[in-house]
């Protein structure tokens, strides 16, 4: 039988058997339901999470640790403990049962499972990084990678996987990106929730917002055909900068474009959380609008816009697509903002594309630099946390 439809079945069976808990509870209090414990729904809310929860969480750890096992052995045991969990609710329903207390008890377990999915999840992912890095700095001189000024990874042996040009190119292009995107997204804010007219703010904030649901990969043709040959046409070439249209300064554009309305949304939410008696009393004591908002809004909502521009910065350091349309893939250093360079994200794609070997240190180094990447957004956070913590007490 496909898993499917022991799904199904177990649900078909999770319903019957709130119907039939929820009549015989009923029945047993003679049809008063004033006799019973609980109302009548909870008796039958009992019975259908004693039969629906055991068996589908165990199909489905079953089918997660073991899928090669066969799905009629699956169906026989998630059946089994269906029909179990609506014998065991039959015979526990009765009007002194405390139904309503046994379904909230089991509610507040899925709850607190749901809620500790995440934080397993990022134990998983940074264990899993961990224990791969630690293979790879078996392999290779971990001051070699973290000081190397040189990327030029052969499988094969005598690879060079200095990491110095990947993060160096990563940054460049995130500062840039930032540097266009955290101005206008914040003036754009300070625009729609201060200044604008409520018609006009309900036209340009969907507009704005309509930027964060365009693929990636649109802006990176964006990048590749328009931005950069007009970026190499009107600067780099007369400036004698560059002949290529894949540069940082391209990548970094199209980037902050990308990110205005990650800025622009959260901060014109943030700021229009700040309480109006702010505003009234500033007004009141003479500044003008102007210096309200920079005295008085500004401050107030400061951690909520820096955790608006960290996950602006964690989104372009995170970016693939852009960067590999619009910036190249050369890994080196320097200081032009029109020559080709590339990203610690570009390079994880590349090593880990095509036929690859786990076991050798050009494929390893992948996640070398995906920890490297965990732990310089975990430097983000801490420092966004000490800014939020050191100004929040001015106001509370």
């Amino acid at each position: 039988m496909p898993v499917s439809w022991t799904i199904l079945i177990v649900l078909a069976l999770s319903g019957l058997g709130y119907l039939a808990t929820r009549s015989r509870a009923v029945r047993l209090a003679g049809g008063d339901i004033r006799k019973l414990h609980s109302r009548p729904s909870y008796y039958g809310w009992n019975a259908a999470l004693l039969i629906g929860v055991p068996a589908l969480f165990v199909t489905a750890i079953w089918r997660f640790l073991w899928p090669a096992t066969s799905p009629a052995l699956i169906s026989a045991v998630a059946l089994i403990l269906a029909a179990a969990g609506l014998a065991f609710a039959l015979t526990r329903t009765a009007p002194d049962f405390r139904a309503r207390n046994a379904v909230e008890t089991t509610v507040k377990a899925l709850l607190m499972l749901c809620s500790s999915i995440a934080i397993l999840t990022t134990a998983g992912i940074v264990l899993s990084m961990l224990f791969e890095t630690g293979h790879f700095f078996q392999q290779y001189s971990w001051t070699e990678f973290f000081f190397g000024t040189t990327w030029s990874p052969r499988f094969g042996g005598g690879s060079d996987l200095g990491i110095l040009p990947l993060l160096w190119g990563t940054l460049y292009i995130s500062v840039i990106a930032l540097a266009v995107s955290v101005p206008i997204g914040l003036f754009a804010a300070i625009y729609m929730s201060e200044y604008a007219s409520g018609r006009m703010r309900s036209i340009a904030k969907p507009m704005i917002e309509v930027l964060a649901g365009i693929p990636t990969i649109v802006y990176g043709l964006f990048a590749l055909i328009t931005v950069g040959p007009m970026l190499r046409d009107w600067f780099a070439q007369p400036l004698g900068l560059g002949s290529s249209g894949s540069s940082v300064m391209t990548a970094g554009l199209v980037m902050g474009i990308m990110l205005i309305p990650f800025v622009s949304s959260l901060s014109d939410d943030i700021i229009n959380a700040v309480p109006q008696s702010l505003r009234d009393g500033a007004l009141g004591l003479g500044s003008t609008r102007s210096e309200t908002i920079r005295k008085v809004v500004l401050p107030a909502a400061l951690p909520g816009i820096v955790g608006a521009i960290l996950l602006a910065a964690s989104r372009a350091i995170g970016e693939t697509m852009i960067v590999v349309m619009g910036a190249g893939a050369a890994a080196q250093m320097g200081l032009n903002p029109f020559e080709a360079m590339t990203t610690i994200t570009v390079k994880i794609v590349s090593q880990l594309t095509g036929d690859t070997d786990f076991a050798a240190p050009e494929t390893l180094v992948a996640f070398a630099l995906g920890l490297t990447l965990f732990t310089i957004t975990l430097g983000l956070n801490i420092v966004a946390l000490y800014v939020v913590r050191k100004y929040r007490e001015q106001y509370e």
